[in-house]
């Protein structure tokens, strides 16, 4: 479960007050809304990088309104996939289980696994150069869930890709939802991928969000 209540964050001179959503446990909620509407922030509020002001958040069964990002469960998917041009997509895949400290073999398996749910086996030797838009994301992707988080977090993550590869990714991240059951927050302006996607539908316009589906 992803629970907003009453959430107030101030960013700069921009604020958000008094907003609340809930996402349950194994669904897929879409958060959708115009540049600079909010829901980045609101993301960045669950993942842990800004500070609540007032109301909390819930992840699980567990109040993280204060703490560290690190400790959260959360996996995360930015914009651009933010992969590092020296590592390969194995050293990806198993960068989290690595500072986790997981025995290597329990890595190489959920390496394995990874790749084949994804379909990048072929690219686990490759470094990020020369990967299509549509492979970082699936890297990216690979990575936030490594570990098997409670929460996944995405961040416009199919906003640079072309329209073709935007309708593959959205069809690879419904599969790989139901397959994983990870709890899902998924930030979007484009209401074709918020439509395909989610489960539960928001949008949020003057500070304010409203739940589109189902009818709250």
């Amino acid at each position: 479960m992803i629970q907003i209540e009453n959430l107030s964050v101030q960013a700069g001179d921009f604020r958000i007050q008094n907003v609340s959503l809930t996402v349950p446990s194994g669904k897929y909620g879409v958060l959708m809304g115009k540049t600079g509407s909010g829901k980045t922030t609101i993301l960045e509020t669950v993942l842990g990088l800004r500070s609540v002001s007032l109301g909390r958040i819930v992840l699980g069964e567990q109040d993280v309104t204060t703490l560290n990002p690190a400790v959260r469960g959360v996996g995360y998917v930015p914009q651009d996939g933010a992969l590092f041009s020296s590592m390969t997509v194995r050293d990806h895949l198993d960068f989290a289980l690595m500072i986790r400290k997981a025995p290597k073999l329990a890595c190489q398996r959920r390496v394995e696994e990874l790749a084949e749910l994804l379909g990048i086996e072929h690219l686990l030797d490759r470094k990020p150069r020369g990967l299509s838009g549509g492979e970082r994301q699936r890297v990216a992707l690979g990575r936030a869930l490594s570990f098997q988080p409670k929460v996944l977090c995405l961040d416009e993550p199919l906003s640079a890709l072309d329209d073709d590869t935007r309708v593959r990714m959205c069809e690879l991240l419904s599969d790989v939802q139901k397959k994983t059951g990870t709890t899902t927050l998924h930030v979007t302006h484009n209401r074709d991928e918020a439509e395909r996607l989610a489960d539960y539908l928001f949008r949020i316009e003057d500070g304010q969000i409203q739940q589109v589906r189902p009818e709250s």
